[in-house]
């Protein structure tokens, strides 16, 4: 399996379990490793055979418009499957980081998703 990574793509949503905290959206951080089979894409220099980082970008950036979730944990999980499901990865791990702690640099929950499972 080959891997095309995002690293910390900044994101505002709406997260958190009590309501306040919901109001404002709030600074979070993305990875997204994503598994699949590059070599023909490679071979080729085919965009259309590979995963399109820039698109998966954009879709997470969209996701959040008008949404709201109370746990990260949820958000990560979402976001995984989704790119197995609309981007064709045949494995999709998702970190979430969060910064809500003062004394910790950040929270974060870590997902995988796999294509038929």
């Amino acid at each position: 399996m080959d891997l095309i990574t995002i690293r910390e793509l900044e994101v505002h949503f709406h997260v958190g379990v009590p309501d306040e905290e919901r109001v404002r959206a709030q600074r979070l951080l993305i990875d997204v490793e994503m598994e699949a089979d590059f070599s023909a894409a490679a071979a080729g220099d085919d965009l259309g055979r590979t995963i399109d980082y820039y698109a998966v970008s954009r879709r997470i950036l969209r996701l959040g418009e008008g949404r709201s979730w109370r746990l990260i944990e949820t958000l990560a999980a979402e976001l995984a499957g989704l790119v197995v499901a609309e981007f064709g990865a045949s494995r999709a791990t998702v970190e979430v980081k969060k910064f809500i702690l003062p004394e910790a640099r950040h929270v974060s929950v870590r997902t995988t998703r796999a294509r038929g499972g």
